[in-house]
């Protein structure tokens, strides 16, 4: 239970601190929550809580998928100008597309990984 929370806290600190920099710097906010930050902590606590070094290649290999699949969150906000959309059609929009995203994921990662669920 310990080790969940730990790992709660830190990821919440990491989103709360970007949070609050967007505010004040919101460039600076965005390339810190592009950093890789989710998927270092998450490798690593993954590793230390299980030590299995096969699952965590495989988990790192399954990120290496997503990230780019994720990018489709963001596509409606480069068309805003187009198609007249405010923030939350945007957003919306974008939820949709990363649903769309999450397939796609599956496919690509149990063709290229062999693991069907990641």
């Amino acid at each position: 239970m310990f080790l969940w929370l730990l790992k709660a806290v830190v990821a919440g600190v990491v989103v709360a601190t970007a949070a609050w920099l967007s505010e004040k710097k919101p460039g600076l906010a965005g390339f810190v929550v592009a950093l890789p930050l989710a998927s270092l902590l998450a490798l690593a606590f993954s590793w230390f809580e299980h030590r299995d070094s096969q699952t965590s290649i495989l988990f790192a290999r399954s990120i290496l998928i997503a990230v780019p699949v994720s990018y489709l969150f963001f596509a409606p906000f480069f068309f805003t100008g187009r198609t007249g959309w405010g923030f939350w059609s945007s957003y919306a929009a974008g939820f949709v597309l990363l649903i769309l995203g999450f397939f796609i994921h599956r496919w690509v990662s149990g063709w290229l990984i062999g693991s069907g669920s990641a």
